[in-house]
């Protein structure tokens, strides 16, 4: 079995710059092209009114970034990221662009993102829509996002210039530990190239296209799936210690070798703190079958011990 977190806070509503992120812009005729040879998802297939998860994967298979993309135009495709990676995942990405007609850029200081919670999301958009839809409000727009410990989330889009939401303020530790409890970590430089799309549940919540054409890695990425070769996934846990993002995780029967990482995490408003870690699916099996003992641990056997919360999503049986 799995076990609660600490009550959560009340209802959480409001608006907080988001620092930790930047923004790609990619434009130009040939823009949608050159990404759908490059990410997860399929670019061609995505209209001015969605958003999707995707990842930027290696040769391997491994993700060096992850993106929340949407379109601003037909030929203006903009990819939110972590700060910390937004560099050198622009110089990657630039490598494979060659006799393409398009123009990639890092366009974070022209663009103000905000992130929405709860009621507020209702009074700025005027409506709630399903996660991964777009709207858009004049120069702004807005992307739905899964929600996390049962708050609506919602990411604002627009041009720095333009006027920011009008809503209470709440702060980015606790978007943070929204964005925790929604189960979906994004890459960050600690877990750069440390993870398939699936050892983050990326097929699970939109993250992934197996009917696409061909992208960096995109044989492993089908055959994990295909073939059953999944060992890791992502799983809610938490803890009284900090983790830190990518730390190690042990397993009670094996002190010698980590059974995965600590992808995400932020302080629980209500004591300690939540994380997201990608974690082998037979180590998490035997903590949930002894939810009473100190199975899942920070850093060693003898760290401090993580205890298993419910995924807020269901994993894809089936493809």
């Amino acid at each position: 079995m799995t076990l609660t977190s600490p009550t959560p806070p009340a209802a959480i509503s409001g608006i907080v710059k988001l620092t930790n992120l930047g923004l790609i812009r990619a434009v130009g005729e040939d823009a949608v092209k050159f990404l759908q040879g490059q990410l997860t998802q399929d670019v061609a297939l995505l209209d001015l009114t969605q958003a999707h998860l995707a990842a930027f994967c290696n040769a391997k298979g491994r993700m060096q970034a992850s993106f929340i993309m949407f379109k601003r135009s037909q030929e203006e495709v903009l990819l939110v990221c972590s700060r910390d990676i937004l560099a050198a995942t622009l110089k990657r990405l630039s490598m494979f662009v060659m006799r393409a007609k398009a123009k990639l850029s890092d366009a974070s200081a022209e663009f103000s993102l905000y992130g929405i919670a709860g009621s507020a999301i209702e009074s700025i958009a005027g409506s709630t829509q399903p996660a991964w839809a777009k709207a858009d409000i004049g120069d702004a727009n807005i992307v739905f996002l899964y929600p996390g410990a049962d708050q609506l989330r919602a990411l604002w889009c627009a041009p720095a210039s333009s006027p920011a939401p009008q809503a209470a303020s709440i702060d980015l530790e606790t978007w943070n530990w929204l964005e925790v409890q929604s189960g979906i970590a994004m890459i960050t430089q600690p877990i750069f190239e440390a993870f398939v799309p699936q050892m983050l549940n990326y097929e699970s919540v939109g993250g992934v296209n197996f009917k696409k054409g061909c992208y960096p890695g995109q044989e492993i990425v089908a055959r994990s799936q295909y073939r059953g070769t999944l060992k890791r996934r992502a799983y809610l846990v938490h803890a009284d210690a900090v983790p830190a993002v990518g730390q190690e995780v042990f397993h009670a029967k094996d002190a010698e070798q980590p059974c995965g990482l600590v992808a995400a995490a932020a302080a629980n408003p209500s004591g300690g703190f939540d994380a997201i870690v990608s974690i082998q699916t037979s180590a998490a099996a035997d903590a949930a079958e002894h939810a009473d003992e100190k199975r899942l641990t920070l850093g060693s056997v003898t760290g401090p011990a993580l205890t298993l919360l419910p995924l807020p999503y269901a994993l894809l049986a089936d493809i």
